[in-house]
């Protein structure tokens, strides 16, 4: 098979089949490129998460440009990033020219009800994946628990957590290198 066409399938059928963002299609992301295709290692695979994460824009097109300049430089980006976007689109596309038509449907309603707690497992599923990955303390957990709970019991915006993350981390490093220093004097 083409190895163009193989980077869009695989990359159309996570952006088509996964419901709640780049977190929640993380496990199949790596299922698919780790596990099934053999693109990147574990540790590639961990590395690639967290550039892109720290770079803007959306979570699973970073991660699928990635993979597809990796595997075949510019015009594998684009075929990943493409196939990513497309299924997102054309939802989108369709559910604007009906939505007038079925936004007080009962049973699109319950749909969308019943689509909530697995969206919240999805995001669930790579934070505990990544953890377990980067041999983290339990300890650690507390960080996505309360950022969530911050956001979704408290309303509170991601930006404020992650300008707040920013502060503690930058803090945490101060009082480490503060500690090392008196240490060795």
């Amino acid at each position: 098979m083409n190895p163009y066409r193989t980077l869009f399938l695989t990359f159309f059928r996570i952006g088509g089949f996964t419901f709640g963002g780049g977190y929640a299609m993380l496990p199949l992301i790596q299922a698919e490129i780790v596990d099934k295709h053999h693109w990147l290692t574990e540790e590639e695979f961990l590395d690639i998460f967290a550039a892109a994460q720290s770079l803007p824009g959306i979570f699973a097109v970073n991660i699928s440009i990635f993979v597809g300049y990796r595997l075949k430089r510019y015009a594998g980006a684009a075929v990943c990033a493409l196939g990513t976007i497309l299924p997102s689109f054309l939802i989108i596309l369709a559910i604007a020219m009906f939505f007038t038509r079925i936004q007080d449907n009962q049973y699109v309603a319950a749909i969308f009800r019943g689509l909530r707690p697995a969206v919240i497992a999805m995001i669930a599923a790579p934070v505990i994946t990544t953890w377990r990955s980067m041999k983290m303390k339990p300890i650690s957990l507390w960080i996505p628990i309360l950022s969530a709970i911050l956001v979704w019991l408290m309303g509170v915006s991601p930006i404020w957590i992650v300008l707040g993350a920013a502060v503690a981390g930058i803090l945490y490093s101060r009082f480490i290198e503060y500690r090392i220093r008196r240490m060795r004097s």
